[in-house]
């Protein structure tokens, strides 16, 4: 059985027990504010990096792994004996990041970059690292390349990434705010549920109240999950944890999901959709 080795960046947002439960390899995305540079997850961690925006008059800004950390890491991976590297990334309609990827591969020699595989999650938060763990999961099981390529195409597939802002602001100062464009200027007192669809961020509702946006949440992940098996859950916040924590209880009780996380929005993702947000981040088989 192939040696395979599973890469993903910050935005994956899996718990540090799965990471080293199956070995993953965890690249930082890059956080930039002002005259300092932090790597996401590493040097700044969630609490002090929304503690310092509610005060910041310089707002951050990103970028995406550097191309010289994905290359060290597709070579250390060889070097310690992995005959395939598996690489899920953010989508490609949110971060450049997979570009880094595939020109760190580019960069090796042929008889290596053949077995460095890149795939676009078209997601991110526990929408890429489902997808992470699917493959990860397939591998522990026996499961060899093309079992863990199509594990990876089934939980893509199969999963949703729902969640509600505070303000479109962040969003739009960042240039993600894809579908949800047409919501500005017209938001007064609602608040929208958005989604990550076909790899950006997309409008599904406009709700009047946060609280009533936040359920209308767990029912559409109700809704998505009817009938299906092996259903696995996260909800996700930035800086919002009691909201988030109600609405994994609520998801818990109304889905018996197999497996249930609680999960924070990393300073990267947190620049660029603001503080206060709650959602859910779904897979099934």
């Amino acid at each position: 059985m192939r040696k395979i080795a599973f890469v993903t960046d910050s935005t994956a947002y899996i718990p540090q027990a799965l990471i080293e439960q199956y070995a993953i390899t965890v690249l930082p995305q890059i956080l930039i504010w002002g005259e300092e540079t932090f790597l996401d997850g590493v040097d700044i961690q969630p609490d002090e990096f929304y503690r310092r925006l509610a005060a910041a008059e310089v707002m951050p800004t990103t970028s995406q792994v550097s191309i010289a950390s994905m290359k060290e890491a597709f070579e250390r991976l060889l070097d310690e004996g992995y005959e395939d590297i598996i690489g899920v990334f953010i989508s490609s309609k949110l971060s450049g990041t997979l570009q880094s990827a595939y020109q760190a591969r580019d960069m090796l020699p042929e008889s290596a970059t053949a077995h460095i595989h890149i795939v676009d999650s078209f997601s991110t938060a526990m929408g890429l690292g489902f997808q992470v763990l699917a493959a990860a999961r397939t591998a522990e099981q026996g499961g060899g390349l093309t079992d863990c390529l199509k594990a990876i195409d089934r939980a893509r597939q199969n999963h949703g990434v729902y969640f509600v802002v505070e303000t479109l602001e962040f969003l739009h100062r960042g240039g993600r705010i894809g579908g949800a464009q047409r919501l500005l200027g017209t938001m007064l007192n609602l608040k929208p549920v958005l989604a990550i669809l076909n790899g950006r961020v997309d409008s599904v509702e406009k709700v009047r109240t946060k609280k009533r946006a936040i359920a209308r949440v767990a029912e559409i992940a109700a809704e998505k999950t009817a009938g299906q098996s092996n259903v696995r859950i996260a909800t996700l916040h930035s800086n919002a944890e009691d909201e988030a924590r109600a609405l994994l209880q609520t998801l818990e009780d109304r889905l018996q999901p197999v497996e249930s996380m609680l999960t924070t929005v990393s300073p990267v993702i947190g620049t660029h959709i603001g503080p206060g947000v709650v959602g859910i981040a779904y897979v099934y088989d």
